[in-house]
């Protein structure tokens, strides 16, 4: 069920989105070779218990820890660890919280020092380029398969895979609310985009292949070619006029 959102709703969404920025801000701060996943985890609940936030993302389904730290050919859900980055890793970090019981959700993807393959720069820049041209379509009207299919074929031109298995969602009251909206997909169907709606966009982006295969952990897919992977994702209100990204 898609919910509009009222002015009150949109306010504590907005302070746990205003949060989710201050840790995205420090996380990529903190990254360079010899961080850890762990290491980020805990800035981010620091930073979460000061702003009167709760994690979201720590028990949902069972997930162990409060962000999603993915290394490298892992394309979401990484469990933060003690390996210590290295120059050249891709880290995406998919972090969230939540205040009054709203929340807020939103990803990056950086690469540690220097890049091992210009490759890996193209990927993180086309991967959050999608993103960016499917926001700039956001207004009231628009269906669903607009966005899939602006992410598609800017990602595709630019010899990039999808993985078809996971996708945006709605938000609010709950961390993942209809409607789903994939990735991948043809314009002009699915649902048209009304005011107070609040979305997540997501893109995952894979070198070489669409296929994805799961780690023994049940939580952690990786590229079936085990090349690297990128992710990129904001919270955004759908307004009037356009869209509002909260993130």
């Amino acid at each position: 069920m898609v919910t509009i959102k009222t002015t009150q709703e949109i306010n504590y969404m907005r302070k746990a989105c205003e949060t989710l920025k201050l840790i995205h801000e420090e996380l990529k701060a903190m990254i360079k070779p010899g961080v850890t996943g762990l290491m980020l985890n805990q800035k981010a609940e620091e930073i979460i218990a000061a702003n009167d936030c709760v994690p979201n993302f720590k028990g949902l389904y069972n997930f162990p820890a409060s962000i999603c730290v993915s290394l490298n050919d892992v394309l979401v859900h990484g469990i933060p660890d003690h390996r210590p980055f290295q120059d050249g890793d891709l880290v995406s970090v998919d972090a969230g919280c939540a205040y009054q019981g709203y929340n807020s959700d939103g990803a990056f993807t950086v690469i540690v020092g220097s890049p091992k393959d210009p490759i890996d720069e193209k990927l993180v820049l086309v991967t959050k380029t999608s993103l960016d041209k499917a926001i700039a379509i956001l207004k009231p009207g628009v269906r669903i398969g607009d966005i899939s299919a602006t992410i598609q074929s800017y990602v595709e031109e630019n010899g990039f895979f999808l993985p078809t298995e996971f996708t945006g969602h709605g938000i609010g009251r709950n961390l993942h609310e209809d409607p789903h909206i994939p990735n991948s997909g043809p314009a002009g169907v699915g649902m048209r985009l009304q005011a107070g709606m609040t979305i997540c966009i997501e893109p995952m982006v894979q070198i070489g292949t669409k296929e994805i295969k799961m780690l023994s952990d049940n939580w952690t897919p990786v590229s079936k070619n085990r090349l690297n992977s990128a992710h990129f994702e904001h919270t955004i209100l759908i307004t009037d006029e356009g869209c509002e990204v909260l993130t």
